[in-house]
């Protein structure tokens, strides 16, 4: 530890060296009140988990969560005499675990039951794991700062005073902000619209320096795409009433996969099957303009929030909506200039990064929205009997 982390032993704490300390509490806590209090409700109640069987779950869980905590303990204290750049690791890699855990544990890609105990078993303990990880060493980073009695008071005030407030605002944001009931679609709609804009920001660089096309290319290029998909609408539509509004964005999502898939084996001159994709990539957006829209009005209603709520809801929606943009640019731009592209390239292994990050990641991309949205709301509404 440097002498800049540890304030003066007989000083009380400033706000600066406070916070410096006691924000991890926060999100700790924020973990904490979903992960013992919300997790066994929505298991039982949503997802049908039979009450013994969850009873046993937690209690192998937590029993074996105890168990890791003298060891977890004894690897901080080797950590902490070693260096702040272990600490520091170690916490990050804690951290990444307690994400990855928690994000799984309440967003599960199986239902059947049995194998949905499984799959909450694992994932507690990866959760557990994180987050006593995290745990353990914030609090022996408090007890090394050291000081009097006083001092040593508010210390533990500020972990424990902003871990309060964290519990807080887990217990109050959700109903507050009307989250819940959206998060299972607003997660597909990020997936997809991420991988939609994907090609939008990189068509041109497509156009310019993988098929070597005209400025005339570009622009009929573009109004395929637009005329199809404004054409496409009706058809959508037409599909929704044979088999529903989940299904017929899940074909969308598929269409346009395959698309993207045979776009990647296009090259110089081949401007003719250009346009074809351009058609077809078009008709897909059909599907992503007018049918997530609808699903979000009927879970605004599915969670007697009409006329309520509706503000909110959208709000969040036009958030995502903003974001996909965003982190396309944020994303593709910086991904396409560390791999070795750059615009007016001609290189085959420059073309091919450009190929990969046009055609590829947006397909990669599409398929883990396409499995979010049967995983998490097909499955689901077949199961229960309700409507697609």
């Amino acid at each position: 530890m440097t002498d800049a982390t540890v304030p003066n032993p007989t000083a009380v704490l400033s706000v600066r060296e406070g916070l410096r300390y006691g924000l991890l509490g926060f999100p700790l806590a924020f973990c904490a009140l979903p992960l013992y209090v919300l997790m066994p409700n929505l298991y039982a109640r949503e997802w049908g988990v039979p009450l013994a069987t969850l009873g046993a779950l937690l209690l192998a869980a937590r029993l074996l969560d105890a168990v890791v905590d003298p060891w977890l303990g004894r690897l901080s204290d080797r950590l902490f005499a070693r260096s702040l750049r272990s600490v520091l690791v170690f916490g990050a890699v804690a951290a990444a675990v307690l994400a990855v855990g928690f994000s799984l544990l309440f967003i599960p890609l199986v239902r059947e039951p049995t194998a949905l105990v499984v799959w909450a078993g694992v994932c507690l303990l990866i959760t557990y794991l994180g987050y006593s990880a995290l745990t353990v060493a914030h609090q022996s980073w408090g007890a090394m700062l050291g000081g009097d009695a006083r001092q040593r008071s508010h210390i533990v005030a500020w972990r424990e005073g902003l871990g309060l407030v964290g519990v807080v605002l887990a217990a109050v944001i959700p109903a507050w902000l009307g989250v819940p009931a959206m998060l299972c679609l607003l997660v597909v709609y990020l997936l997809n619209g991420i991988a939609s804009a994907i090609p939008a920001t990189l068509v041109l660089f497509f156009v310019q320096d993988r098929l070597q096309g005209s400025a005339a290319l570009q622009s009929a290029s573009l109004g395929i795409y637009f005329v199809c998909a404004a054409m496409s609408m009706p058809l959508w539509l037409k599909l929704v009433a044979r088999v529903g509004l989940q299904r017929s964005w899940l074909t969308g999502m598929a269409l346009s996969i395959a698309v993207f898939l045979g776009a990647a084996l296009l090259g110089t001159g081949d401007s003719a099957w250009f346009l074809v994709v351009c058609a077809l990539s078009g008709l897909a957006l059909g599907s992503d303009l007018a049918l997530p829209g609808a699903l979000l009005a009927g879970v605004i209603a599915d969670a007697g929030d009409r006329g309520k709520s509706d503000g909110t809801y959208f709000g969040w929606w036009n958030l995502a909506t903003k974001l996909n943009l965003a982190l396309a640019a944020g994303v593709a731009l910086p991904l396409l200039g560390w791999l070795g592209y750059a615009p007016g390239a001609r290189g085959e292994s420059a073309l091919q990064v450009l190929t990969f990050a046009y055609c590829l990641l947006p397909c990669a991309l599409k398929a883990l929205a396409a499995s979010a949205l049967y995983f998490l709301m097909i499955q689901p509404a077949a199961r229960l009997g309700k409507p697609l």
